[in-house]
């Protein structure tokens, strides 16, 4: 019989559970919890600056690693402050389990100092949400919380912790995990239909224009080798959105790119002009589809995705299969055993001639400036330093789109960036949580000068833990995104996107106690990106000035087909 508090239950379940590394921020609500971690040999804490970044911390944790990301934050702000880090990663499906402090249970709905709802305020945003009652329910909710969050469509699970349930005065014996966690209403559907998998695969065989539409759920469940098989076996096209990038190499031949607002040519065409789309864990949004009265007009869609919600949600979905992307894809690679199915070569021959001559528009080729630093070099001065093998970060803006555009990904979980909610601030924090999940894994952070000012506190967090990420900064002085569809789309008019009194990025580095370099001319980026890579213990800001009126290009045409485009400035 072990007898424990109810803070000691925290951290002793966290442990059952595996839990490495705790990112968090303290406050009176939790201090018992923060009391009872010093006794914890298994869990390494990282202290972050801003609950925030604490919390995106735990989401570049997660998609680096596989596990589930956990924060720990106080009552009333330390709670509200973590919204945009949950809602960010809702949005992506990352399983993340975040532990609030709560006010202590009488006081509840008094409006007593720091207490907010934080179940109600985190409701349209979470997997699911729990409330403790008594010191008891803390183990039995983390469990549930870690399962929820882990199986079925990955998603973040909240689970407020009064602060009478974690008192040390009070003792009960802890419940010794038994078994796998068992939910009776919850039992989400692994296994895709037979009869439905053996017609898709008969339809891939005989298509004569088909392509493989990968998503973030093929990343979630680790499908890469099933996608690249299948991709082989029948010479298929492939392209990605945003979130599935990495999980089919971006170097192989048969790779489009990636596809939608911002996607290749050859992708968004090859889309448009498919008889069959193939689509493996996405959930079609707009940034994908464009007008969807003219979306892939000639095809049918036959989509696997393991969140029933998400099938015929936006397209018609001709053959729908629910089911993890893994388990379903290794059932259809039996069933094309079983029929012994293979390429249909004529066919594929003539639909790759025609997916060469899109190809052949070469879309994402660029003018070069020998006095002006275009982004697009930046990215890949980066690329060729790196060998394509860093983990990579990102903001959001400009260039999130350039990294992945002209950072050609090859293996799954190496490119952390907010794709549904779009966040600002996110990638310098998800850096931090990624090196700390893979301490010997290269981590980069591309961000631009206004996003990095969002959680720059940060820098704080890198010097007390000594994580060496490298942060290249894109500094065009202007929010560039916001700035390209005021020039595109609003007459020019540039309204509140100059950024004229950004700080010296090189200086703050070194009040930080890190390193920095500044760039300026075109002759003088391989050699700084060389020289902040070779430091490896050091976290290194590298300061780009770049062209300030560059655009993001290829981009679709507002209201179109896949294949209606920008291709230049003209």
């Amino acid at each position: 019989m072990t007898m424990m508090s109810g803070a000691q239950m925290v951290v002793r379940t966290l442990e059952d559970l595996g839990v490495e590394s705790l990112f968090g921020y303290p406050g009176g609500a939790v201090l018992d919890i923060y009391d009872a971690l010093l006794e914890s040999k298994k869990i390494k804490h990282i202290l972050g600056r801003h609950e925030q970044g604490v919390a995106h911390a735990a989401d570049g944790y997660a998609r680096a690693t596989g596990k589930v990301g956990v924060c720990l934050v106080t009552s009333g702000p330390g709670a509200t402050n973590t919204v945009t880090s949950i809602a960010t990663a809702y949005m992506d499906s990352i399983p993340m389990v975040i532990l609030t402090g709560q006010v202590g249970t009488p006081l509840i709905g008094s409006d007593a100092f720091q207490e907010v709802d934080t179940v109600g305020i985190t409701r349209p945003i979470v997997k699911h949400s729990y409330l403790c009652q008594c010191a008891l329910d803390i183990p039995k909710y983390i469990r549930q919380a870690f399962y929820l969050a882990s199986t079925g469509r990955p998603g973040p699970v909240v689970v407020d912790i009064p602060k009478d349930c974690v008192r040390p005065s009070m003792r009960f014996e802890y419940p010794e995990p038994e078994g796998e966690v068992k939910m009776r209403a919850y039992n989400p559907t692994t296994q895709g239909h037979k009869g439905q998998v053996k017609r898709a695969a008969r339809m891939i065989a005989e298509a004569s224009h088909p392509i493989m539409l990968v998503g973030g759920g093929a990343q979630l469940s680790g499908a890469k080798d099933e996608v690249r098989a299948i991709a082989k076996r029948f010479n298929i096209p492939v392209t990605s959105t945003l979130m599935g990038l990495g999980v089919y190499p971006s170097t192989d031949r048969q790779f489009l790119g990636m596809l939608g607002m911002h996607g290749t040519y050859e992708a968004n065409n090859a889309m448009d002009k498919a008889d069959l789309v193939f689509a493996v864990g996405c959930r079609f949004d707009d940034r994908v589809t464009n007008n969807l009265a003219k979306f892939c007009p000639a095809a049918k869609i036959v989509h696997i995705d393991i969140d029933p919600a998400s099938i015929s949600k936006t397209v018609n979905a001709d053959l729908p299969i629910v089911g993890d992307a893994k388990i379903v894809l290794n059932q259809f690679i039996d069933a094309f055993n079983e029929f012994d199915l293979k390429e249909n070569t004529e066919a594929m021959k003539s639909w790759w001639t025609e997916i060469e001559k899109f190809r052949h528009i070469d879309c994402l080729n660029y003018r070069h400036d020998e006095n002006m630093i275009q982004p697009q070099e930046i990215i890949e001065s980066v690329y060729r330093t790196t060998d394509g093998k860093a983990i990579i970060a990102t903001d959001v803006g400009q260039h999130q789109m350039f990294t992945a555009l002209y950072y050609k990904f090859d293996e799954p979980r190496h490119f952390l960036t907010s794709g549904g909610l779009g966040t600002m601030g996110y990638g310098f924090p998800a850096a931090i949580g990624a090196k700390i999940g893979c301490p010997d894994a290269q981590v980069c952070l591309f961000t631009g000068d206004g996003s990095f000012q969002m959680n720059i506190q940060e820098l704080s967090t890198c010097l007390e833990y000594g994580i060496p990420v490298k942060i290249f900064i894109l500094d065009n002085h202007t929010l560039g995104m916001v700035r390209q569809w005021q020039r595109m789309f609003y007459k020019g008019h540039i309204s509140s996107t100059n950024l004229n009194s950004n700080p010296d990025f090189i200086a703050l580095a070194k009040a930080y106690g890190h390193e920095g370099i500044r760039v300026e001319k075109p002759s003088e980026l391989d050699d700084a990106v060389k020289k902040a890579i070779s430091m490896k213990d050091k976290l290194v800001i590298v300061d780009i000035l770049c062209n300030t009126d560059a655009k993001v290009l290829p981009m679709q045409q507002s209201g179109g087909s896949m294949s209606d485009m920008f291709l230049s400035e003209e």
